[in-house]
């Protein structure tokens, strides 16, 4: 059976570290705006429409980036020299198929300039902003036009005509390596919770849970990891042993680590279908 590299190793033991100690540097957690499903039928002209990123969500305060759960992220001063003032979201990130890289560089208590020189901060609002979408996006447009660092940059967004332009468009970014795309109605007041004037698009369901236990595996596995116990924001329960690689198996997932799974539908009693395990969250 291989054994995990050291490089994914220590990756397992910084994030969960990072998750699971004490730290000063922690508030409560942002309230920033979360997606619903996207669902057909929608009137797609009243709606922007951008790439999906698999990186990390921050929130800029106007001094210090901060994880959704209110870790501070500690980025090189060099990063965030000149920001504005104002608060912005967005999504710290390395590329596409690179989540890897932008979670491993966020997790560090002390910044890595050579990681760090691989991210980008994806802005695509201004929480503090009191205007609807429309104006929003054009003042951060404005905003961030007077900052050169090539690291921060406005998400670029776009309109689509209708529902197969819309399929069109997220069969490509999913062809060239991206995650879905996203949909934010464009006369809507940014709101701190999950709501439909935000949305998510993407080929499969996926969504996050707990890992609340380590089931022991069996057979090959014998010595490893089984599946992960988790539990999701709901309540619900479940194990979750596929899509585990035997990396994954030999150095599992700390006990209190949020994990994304995919999933095709939901069972009678809420339980997903088919869960397949996608990877370890750090925000």
């Amino acid at each position: 059976m291989p054994h995990p590299t050291p490089l994914r190793r220590a990756l397992f033991i910084a994030i969960g570290a990072w998750l699971l100690a004490p730290r000063t540097g922690r508030t409560e957690a942002r309230p920033l705006m979360l997606a619903n499903l996207y669902r057909p039928e929608l009137p797609l002209a009243d709606y922007w429409v951008s790439e999906k990123y698999d990186g990390v969500r921050a929130y800029w305060d106007g001094t210090q980036l901060w994880t959704r759960q209110g870790h501070r992220i500690a980025a090189p001063a060099w990063f965030t020299a000149g920001w504005p003032t104002q608060p912005l979201d967005g999504e710290l990130w390395a590329g596409r198929g690179r989540f890897t890289a932008a979670s491993s560089a966020v997790a560090k208590d002390a910044p890595d300039d050579a990681d760090w020189r691989e991210l980008r901060y994806m802005v695509f609002d201004l929480p503090a902003h009191p205007g609807r979408f429309d104006q929003r996006l054009a003042d951060l447009q404005r905003l961030l036009a007077e900052n050169k660092a090539a690291w921060l940059q406005v998400v670029p967004q776009h309109k689509v005509a209708d529902e197969a332009s819309l399929r069109a468009l997220l069969h490509l970014t999913v062809r060239q390596g991206g995650e879905g795309l996203m949909l934010h109605r464009g006369d809507s007041l940014y709101r701190g919770e999950r709501n439909d004037d935000l949305l998510k698009l993407k080929q499969h369901l996926d969504a996050e849970a707990t890992v609340i236990g380590h089931a022991p595996g069996k057979g090959k596995y014998q010595g490893m990891l089984g599946a992960l116990q988790v539990q999701t924001p709901q309540g619900l329960t479940f194990k979750l042993g596929s899509g585990l690689r035997d990396a994954d198996r030999a150095s599992p997932p700390p006990v209190g680590s949020k994990v994304t799974y995919r999933y095709l539908g939901l069972h009678p009693d809420g339980t997903p279908r088919f869960a397949s395990f996608v990877r370890v969250r750090v925000d």
